[in-house]
């Protein structure tokens, strides 16, 4: 949790093309015929109250997005107060997920990224996941034993991609290390980027359920980011 960050004077666009172009050199090695498997994991202390709605949203596009596909199994992840952490079961309908994030309300504490890369450790020693997308703002832990555990899940081939919230230099330099590490990919988004970060999540959410191909035919009809995902991914 920190009070005291600024958010950039303009849209980190260079962030949002970096992180298109990361994710278009991404394979996709999911198997036909099976779920798309993403752990969506959300910052819930205090200083994330304003966007945890919005998020929320989100959430249930990324069900819609990939519905046609075969679907995408998704399992949010929150963190809140001094060490809440919950992992919901794992999900295919948007509306079980919006009446579980109905009832969480954010609870000022520390962060507890480390909680949320063990935890998809231990899911894809399970059952192979694909991807796992974290939205946060800060970071306040070990990152030595972050980025530990992020190469463990880069040695299984989960990739992580990190939506950083605002500017907070300690956790930027935390979440392009665990991209790394992860073969993923870290973009910085402003205070007003709602419509961005809804664009990447949906075009990650399409990916890993269907591919190249799927990716491509969201891309034509959604026009945006997705199509600019599309079209970088053909290049590659």
């Amino acid at each position: 949790m920190n009070d005291s960050k600024k958010f950039p004077p303009q849209s980190s666009n260079s962030d949002v093309q970096a992180f298109l172009k990361k994710l278009a050199q991404t394979p996709n090695a999911k198997p036909a015929g099976r779920k798309g498997r993403l752990i969506f994991a959300l910052d819930a202390t205090a200083s994330r109250e304003p966007t945890w709605r919005e998020a929320c949203r989100i959430q249930a596009e990324m069900f819609d997005a990939a519905a046609a596909l075969g679907g995408l199994e998704i399992q949010l992840c929150y963190y809140r107060g001094i060490a809440d952490f919950e992992a919901f079961p794992w999900l295919i309908h948007a509306e079980d997920l919006r009446r579980r994030m109905a009832d969480v309300e954010c609870v000022g504490g520390y962060t507890q990224i480390g909680k949320v890369l063990e935890h998809t450790l231990q899911e894809t020693r399970k059952s192979k996941v694909d991807a796992l997308v974290f939205v946060g703002d800060c970071m306040e832990e070990n990152v030595d034993y972050l980025c530990k555990t992020a190469g463990e899940l880069g040695l299984r081939g989960v990739k992580a991609f990190l939506f950083q919230e605002g500017f907070d230099p300690t956790a930027e330099r935390a979440f392009k290390q665990i991209a790394k590490l992860t073969h993923g990919a870290h973009c910085r988004l402003d205070a007003g980027s709602a419509r961005q970060l809804r664009e990447l999540l949906n075009a990650v959410a399409v990916y890993a359920a269907g591919g190249l191909k799927a990716l491509e035919d969201f891309g034509r009809v959604r026009g945006g980011l997705a199509l600019q995902l599309a079209h970088e991914m053909k290049k590659s």
